[in-house]
């Protein structure tokens, strides 16, 4: 049983029913003196307690997803090494290769061209060596006859720190809100490239291109687009791509867009904040270089750089968030030819309950702004 499973869950609250209910009906038999009725006394509320606190740190989990798996909850190492194959014609060839698939959570998700498909992927630096897991998610259209010589436009989809990608389809739903929303007739069909910024873990890189170590921010501006494009019908123009992301992904994401505006044409950060981190996750990022801090400075960025020709999309709450002012900052720096846009909602927070009711509405946005060619 899964630790994110609805048996799981139900389960704990059973039974710490189960133990409530017997010890309301075993107390008048344990008020004794004696240590066996003290013993059977402390035993009985403490069995309770722990069902209970499972019970609410399960339901808490699931809501939040912290952890995707029991492996992960444990810390156990859980990514196997992948035989990679580099005949002439397949994936790998490309610097990305597929190493399984799964069925999306969406009506008719068994087949392809009702449901559409995810694929798991290996995707790896051309010009970074930066090696990392992916999951990419193909709509309907992808495997209908009548799409079958279209490109599709690409949204780089990144979880926070530290994140896993499973967070991206199990707990903020990506594939299936993008499923509704075409359906719904709100969106075009978009492939999704699913993966959290967390390219070297521990460390917490924050998508800098770090001297003498990874060179994050061109890993995603480069390395991610050359691979999926070349690997799926994707278009390699600005204007194919959106990439998107919530607290530090949202952060990588505004970043690599105002940074390379001919990447990206669009790019949304929910609840982001908009100056790297600099604490022991993320070790030293600059050495000394204070040219480069300014860079991760996204303020910085907008008062002392040309603006580009982007979109930016950026979240936040009034209450219940803490990048409420500096987001409203962000919005007032931005001028042409870039274009902001803003969903500010009246409570939320730093969780993905708020982040499930932004996305439908940050996918739109994304897909009004790119292009199929």
């Amino acid at each position: 049983m899964g630790l994110t499973g609805k048996p799981v869950l139900v389960l704990a609250i059973a039974l710490a029913v189960v133990l409530f209910t017997a010890t309301v009906w075993c107390w008048p038999r344990l008020a004794r003196r004696g240590a066996r009725a003290v013993l059977g006394r402390v035993g009985m509320l403490l069995a309770t307690q722990v069902a209970l606190f499972a019970t609410v740190g399960l339901l808490a989990n699931n809501s939040f997803l912290f952890y995707g798996s029991w492996a992960d909850l444990l810390g156990r190492k859980q990514e196997m090494g992948v035989v990679t194959d580099h005949a002439a014609g397949t994936l790998a060839a490309k610097n990305i290769v597929r190493v399984d698939t799964r069925r999306p959570d969406v009506p008719g998700g068994a087949v392809p061209t009702r449901g559409g498909r995810i694929d798991k992927v290996v995707i790896s630096g051309r010009r970074t060596g930066i090696e990392t897991p992916a999951y990419v998610y193909l709509p309907p259209e992808y495997f209908q006859p009548a799409y079958a010589h279209r490109k599709f436009p690409a949204v780089v989809v990144l979880t926070g720190y530290p994140g896993t990608a499973e967070n991206l389809i199990e707990g903020l739903r990506y594939p299936r809100t993008a499923f509704d929303r075409v359906k719904a007739g709100r969106a075009q069909p978009m492939i999704l490239v699913m993966l959290r910024p967390t390219v070297a873990p521990p460390r917490d890189t924050e998508c800098v291109d770090i001297e003498g170590g990874p060179q994050t921010e061109t890993f995603f501006a480069d390395d991610v687009p050359h691979a999926v494009s070349a690997g799926y019908r994707v278009g390699g123009h600005a204007r194919n791509w959106g990439i998107i992301g919530n607290s530090t992904g949202g952060y990588c994401a505004l970043k690599i867009g105002l940074h390379h505006p001919d990447r990206y044409a669009a790019s949304a950060g929910l609840s982001a904040y908009y100056k790297a981190a600099e604490d022991p996750t993320t070790g030293d990022l600059f050495h000394g270089d204070e040219s480069a801090r300014r860079r991760a400075d996204l303020m910085w960025t907008l008062d002392n750089r040309p603006q580009p020709a982007g979109s930016f999309l950026v979240t936040t709450s009034r209450q219940g968030e803490s990048n409420y002012a500096s987001t409203r900052k962000f919005i007032a720096k931005v001028k042409r030819p870039a274009q902001v846009s803003s969903i500010v909602l009246k409570s939320g927070g730093h969780n993905f309950n708020t982040w499930r009711r932004e996305i439908p509405a940050a996918l739109e946005w994304l897909s009004s702004r790119l292009s199929e060619s």
